[in-house]
């Protein structure tokens, strides 16, 4: 197997990536990270696919409603400009995200990957997720099923 493919955001090959506007369509549980000044102000998550990312002080914990267990964080200042609240702790992401299938990217399903993400380093397998980037350009891999079954893609709309 070859060795995994860095991307970051600064990438000038990021740039050039031909990303389509999704949006969301399902309801999502949030919670602020709120620790005491006595207590670490910092936590780790870990993904479904085996990466740890990093929740700061002030960062949102989201998760699916019927996935609790599924959680990633949410920098405050982004959470802020792309989440709107419909009931008290549930809200929606209003903001578009853009995609692109990490498999065309890479031209090889089994190609791995690591995603230097606003939180952490995520090595995934290229056929089974898609590159998000968001509002302030910064990118995270996002799985294939949970594209196809929590977005849609803008286009479809007309």
């Amino acid at each position: 197997m070859s060795q995994p493919l860095d991307l970051r955001a600064s990438d000038s090959v990021v740039q050039t990536i031909n990303f389509k506007p999704f949006r969301y369509k399902q309801e999502r549980q949030a919670v602020q990270f709120l620790p005491k000044a006595n207590e670490p102000q910092t936590t780790a998550i870990l993904t479904p696919w085996g990466g740890e990312l990093i929740v700061e002080k002030g960062d949102y914990i989201v998760n699916e409603l019927d996935s609790p267990n599924n959680r990633w964080p949410v920098k405050k200042d982004i959470f802020e400009a792309t989440y709107i609240e419909v009931r008290p702790g549930v809200c929606i992401k209003r903001a578009i995200v853009n995609l692109y299938p990490l498999w065309d990217f890479t031209k090889d399903l089994e190609q791995l990957v690591r995603v230097h993400t606003l939180e952490g380093v995520v090595t995934v397998r290229a056929g089974d997720f898609y590159l998000a980037k968001g509002i302030k350009g910064e990118i995270w891999p996002m799985p294939k099923d949970k594209v196809e079954s929590s977005l849609y893609l803008l286009e479809d709309e007309t």
